[in-house]
């Protein structure tokens, strides 16, 4: 493995297995190892809880368990998850990390775009979905549904983790400098400040089509979560037209689904994460940070730039968006190595390419 600082890569990640720094009670999925991340399975049992919590310094997550779980579900063959409820779930990959690597982690694509509100910790953790170096023991993933009640499983895959090694992050001079180089976003003139490339919203739609997001509905079915292509839009989502208005007013604690008005590219060598932009000038947030894989809409891997998604919430008080509002930053690292498989070549990669697009689970139009 290179020593070099950056993310992991594919290969890295199944040597992880050979050292014993990553460690499953089961065989890998076939599809599981990612461009720069794997994805967690979720374990056998899910422990219904009373609030969320973090296990703090002198703690295990069992311990916290002990205390606040409510009753557990089995679910060996499948079990719905209710909304506003919070289940614990110990996940069946566990870490033996060196000292000189660490971990994040982040909701799948299609977990966010199902209002599924995740994240990860470990014990003795003081921080949700970041791994400390030289971290060893159990992974547990925090479960709440917000729009939808959903079916999962043992094995279901709501999240994912990243590991590196050393300081990736590229500066706000490198990020332009690569910008000038491979396009990040389609602008001409990017905004690069905070330590990341800014992305707007799309509120006017494609040519001839004025359908900018989806609002989710209330008091609808189930969906399972390892179901493709099975449930159709309608009856889970509302179409949001613009009608040349190029504004959208977001109601509080509804969830919309909507798309950047910029294509994204990540070339092979880096890997990108988005950041929810600063709440302070405005009360919106996108909800769901996400990793954006070596490949996303790069030409090398069949892309030809791809939108971001992006799932969007209001709080507290209604909120105006305009087209073309900043609404969250695009940061991106070194990968230590290139993938073997990048995103969209070959990997059956549900969003290459993407413009306005639901999860997975939906029949297309």
């Amino acid at each position: 493995m290179s020593q070099r600082p950056g993310i992991l890569a594919d290969s890295a990640i199944a040597a992880l297995f050979a050292t014993g720094a990553l460690h499953a009670e089961a065989e890998l999925d076939a599809d599981q190892i990612q461009p720069a991340s794997l994805d967690l399975r979720l374990g056998a049992k899910a422990y219904r809880v009373r609030a969320s919590f973090l296990p703090g310094p002198t703690h295990k997550v069992a311990d916290k368990l002990a205390r606040f779980s409510l009753h557990t579900v089995d679910l060996t063959d499948g079990a719905v998850l209710e909304t506003g409820c919070v289940y614990i779930v110990e996940l069946m990959e566990g870490l033996k990390l060196g000292h000189d690597m660490s971990a994040s982690t982040n909701p799948k694509s299609s977990t966010g775009r199902l209002d599924i509100f995740t994240r990860v910790m470990g014990d003795y953790g003081q921080e949700f979905d970041v791994i400390p170096p030289g971290y060893e023991g159990p992974l547990y993933l925090e479960i709440s549904p917000r729009t939808f009640p959903v079916i999962v499983r043992r094995g279901s895959r709501l999240s994912q983790i990243r590991f590196r090694a050393g300081h990736a992050l590229l500066s706000e001079v490198s990020l332009l400098a690569l910008h000038e180089a491979e396009m990040l976003v389609a602008s001409d003139a990017p905004n690069i400040t905070g330590g990341g490339i800014a992305l707007s919203i799309d509120l006017e739609g494609r040519e001839g089509d004025d359908l900018i997001g989806y609002r989710g509905k209330h008091h609808t079915g189930v969906i399972d979560v390892d179901r493709k292509a099975g449930y159709d839009i309608l009856d889970f989502w509302e179409p949001i037209y613009g009608r040349g208005k190029g504004e959208l007013i977001l109601d509080p604690d509804e969830f919309y689904i909507l798309v950047s008005r910029e294509a994204v590219h990540v070339p092979p060598l880096y890997a990108a994460e988005m950041t929810p932009f600063d709440p302070l000038v405005g009360e919106f947030r996108v909800h769901y940070a996400g990793f954006f894989d070596p490949g996303f809409g790069h030409a090398e891997a069949g892309g030809s730039g791809a939108r971001a998604v992006l799932e969007v919430r209001s709080h507290e008080v209604p909120f105006i968006l305009e087209h073309g509002q900043i609404v969250g930053r695009l940061v991106y690292e070194h990968m230590m190595d290139k993938p073997e498989n990048l995103y969209g070549a070959g990997l059956g990669s549900n969003y290459q390419a993407q413009g306005l697009k639901l999860s997975k689970h939906f029949r297309p139009d």
